[in-house]
């Protein structure tokens, strides 16, 4: 299987393997959660720095966005599985709660047109 081809579940349980093989263990959730914000943190200053106005720094130019979004999405998964959450499913209940609560708002919405 290759990378391209994951699914959140194989995600899941591939990042699940690699905390038991190489991580010893599962940081403390509360740990995790601040993990989590650190690395948003990160991602929110690369999009500051390529799409917003501010400059890079020396110490910015070896961060890459898609890296940066690759730790989001293992922490994140880090969580889910600490907490039993299905990701795939929570996604696609999470959809189906979007469609049928939008599917016409951002249409209408002047904003967007």
């Amino acid at each position: 299987m290759t990378s391209s081809s994951l699914s959140l579940r194989d995600s899941q349980a591939l990042v699940d393997q690699w905390i038991k093989t190489h991580g010893v263990r599962y940081f403390h959730e509360m740990t995790n959660l601040a993990v989590l914000m650190e690395e948003v943190g990160e991602l929110a200053r690369l999009f500051a720095r390529t799409y917003g106005e501010q400059s890079f720094k020396d110490s910015d130019h070896a961060k890459q966005i898609p890296d940066e979004m690759a730790d989001i999405l293992f922490v994140l998964m880090c969580l889910a599985n600490q907490t039993g959450v299905d990701l795939s499913d929570a996604l696609q209940r999470n959809l189906d709660k979007k469609t049928a609560r939008d599917s016409e708002r951002h249409k209408n919405n002047p904003k967007l047109q």
